[in-house]
Order: C-alpha cells, then structure tokens, then sequence
C-alpha cells in the first residue's frame, strides 16, 4: 500500500541563493539633474492629482501624501488636521469599533482616511461588523503586513475584494514587479511598495529581508501603469527632496512616517527629559 510522504518543516537549506549583480538605488545614491524650466518659484509647483481607481471605480482628487498607520502618526488627529490641506491619513489599527464608527460618519465629504487593518480573522470580523454600520462612510482600506509575499496575504485580498467589490483597496509591502502585477490584478488598487526603509522598521535588520526603495519604486510603478494600477511609496524619505525622488521614480501616493511623528496631532504621551 502507498504510505505519505513524511512531513518536512523548511529551512534556509531548502531554497538556493542568487545575487543579483545589477545596480539598485535608494534616496540618498541619486539626485535630479536641473533642466530649464518656465517656473519662476518652488511654490508655483501643484503635485494634486486626480485619479479613477482601477477597482473600485472610485475618483480621487487630492495631494497624494498619506500619513502611516503607525501608531503615533495614523491618529484621528493627524487625519482632520491633513484633510484640512487636502492630504490623508491611514489610521492604525488599534482603534475601538466605536471609536472608528464614530470618526468615520463625521468625516466631510472630502475626505479620503483608510481604514487600517492586519488579515486575520478577528481583523476581518471587526472590519465587518464596523461597515456593517457605517453606511457606506469608509470608502478607503489598507490592508497591512509586513512582508506580501505570502498566500494567505492574497487569500486574504481575494476574501476582501469579493465582499466589498466598491472600496479602493490599498495593500503591501511588497518590492517588485511581478509581485505588483499579482496584487493588481487579484483585486488591489494601490499597490504599497517598500521592505524595510522606513526609519523605525526593523525587517531589515531582524530578517535580512529588503530592496533599495528608489529601485522599488521605479520597478513597481512601471508594472502598476501598464494594468492600470498604482503604487504607494512607503518608507525611506527622511526630507523634502527624497518626495520629490519618489515621486520622479513613479511613485502615486507617498506614505510618511518619521517625518511626521513628534507633533501635537500624534496625540502621544508628551516625554520632557532634561528640559
């Protein structure tokens, strides 16, 4: 009679290695070369933009600079506080089910918050029973991990896009091309790019896990164009100018952290050391 196969549990023997010899570059290894141009100041430039979600059909107009949903920078503050200057937050996910209820049906008409959520059951069910109630106000969710490259990230993405086949769906990290195509065209519509730049993430040290962020951007962008989708830049700009790299490499929407984080919207416990 057939016997199965004995179970096995991976290891790092069970995969080969492969170094990839071509250049990869983050923020601080290029600049913008200067052209002519009919500007005659900084401040005369309009980085709005309009957009028609793949999905969700949804239009979109706005400065596409979103706060993180960590917790000190995806606060209910930070998002009345940017949605003034038409920008967003995405709130973190540690929220009550009332306190979301209560923030999102008092959210004007212009804005665009997400809804932050990790893809586990209980996530999953605490998402639910807030739509349930909420009336159609949360338009918007970020679906959150720290690393995309697993199958129950795009089960879950399959399970989410089939219920609510009418929010706009944001979703990542992830730091290449054929892992963007897959995500857009399983039901996301902006894809979240980047693997350890953000200045207090730790995957990079604790997995060796990562890609230089400019090069993610540039490779992720151009596979989200060509099926219609976008990308979010997620991590790594630490100044006004790596923005502007961001956004030359290809990038949509920009996700800021750190250079957000200390201020009064962050509604974090005030620590005063030495003076």
């Amino acid at each position: 009679p057939c016997r199965p196969l004995p179970k096995t549990r991976h290891s790092l023997r069970d995969h080969a290695m492969r170094i990839e010899q071509d250049l990869k570059l983050d923020f601080k290894d290029v600049l913008i070369r200067p052209k002519r141009s009919t500007l005659t100041s900084r401040s005369e430039v309009d980085i709005s933009r309009d957009f028609v979600f793949l999905h969700s059909q949804r239009p979109y107009h706005g400065i596409p600079i979103i706060a993180a949903n960590m917790d000190a920078t995806g606060t209910f503050e930070m998002a009345r506080a940017l949605t003034r200057h038409s920008l967003t937050a995405a709130l973190h996910k540690h929220y009550s089910e009332a306190e979301l209820l209560a923030f999102f049906t008092e959210q004007p008409d212009n804005a665009s918050t997400f809804y932050s959520m990790g893809i586990t059951a209980p996530d999953l069910e605490k998402f639910r029973r807030v739509m349930d109630q909420a009336n159609g106000a949360i338009q918007n969710v970020c679906v959150d991990v720290a690393n995309g490259y697993t199958k129950a990230f795009i089960s879950f993405i399959h399970k989410l896009r089939a219920a609510y086949p009418e929010i706009t769906i944001m979703a990542g990290n992830v730091v290449t091309g054929e892992m963007t195509e897959e995500l857009i065209l399983d039901g996301v519509d902006i894809v979240k790019v980047g693997i350890g730049p953000g200045s207090v993430c730790t995957t990079r040290r604790m997995t060796g896990v990562g890609y230089p962020q400019l090069s993610a951007i540039i490779e992720c962008a151009d596979a989200a164009h060509g099926l219609r989708g976008l990308i979010c830049a997620d991590g790594g700009c630490t100044s006004p100018g790596d923005l502007a790299k961001a956004f030359g490499a290809g990038a949509d929407f920009i996700m800021l952290g750190g250079m957000l984080a200390g201020h009064d919207e962050c509604a974090s416990e005030l620590v005063e050391i030495n003076g």
